[in-house]
């Protein structure tokens, strides 16, 4: 099986949902994660704090420094994400394309390399 990271972007602007869209969207994504799990597709997902809680490491000759924020600034950023185990790209795909209908969000979908590559 190859593993997908299947990354979830969350507008910088707006205000969140609602909380019983929440709700209904949190009791959505439960059943996926255990259709997931069920599938044995499931490897491991995380939700991400708001940008401005990042810390950037950047080398330098002298060692490495350090500044807070995101890397970049744009119109979306990286808000969750999932690590899933897929026989193929269209079967990740089918995974997130339910994880985009469940949070109405772009879901950026990449294979992991390989480690014995």
């Amino acid at each position: 099986m190859k593993r997908y990271l299947l990354a979830l972007y969350v507008p910088a602007d707006g205000e969140p949902p609602p909380p019983e869209a929440l709700e209904e969207m949190r009791n959505e994504l439960d059943a996926l994660n255990a259709d997931l799990k069920a599938a044995g597709a499931w490897v491991f997902a995380g939700a991400l704090h708001p940008p401005d809680t990042a810390t950037v490491v950047r080398p330098r000759d002298d060692g490495a420094f350090m500044t807070d924020g995101p890397f970049i600034e744009g119109k979306e950023f990286l808000g969750g994400f999932d690590i899933i185990a897929a026989p193929d790209l269209d079967a990740a795909l089918g995974w997130a394309r339910r994880l985009a209908e469940i949070t109405t969000l772009p879901v950026e979908v990449r294979p992991l390399q390989d480690p014995a590559a």
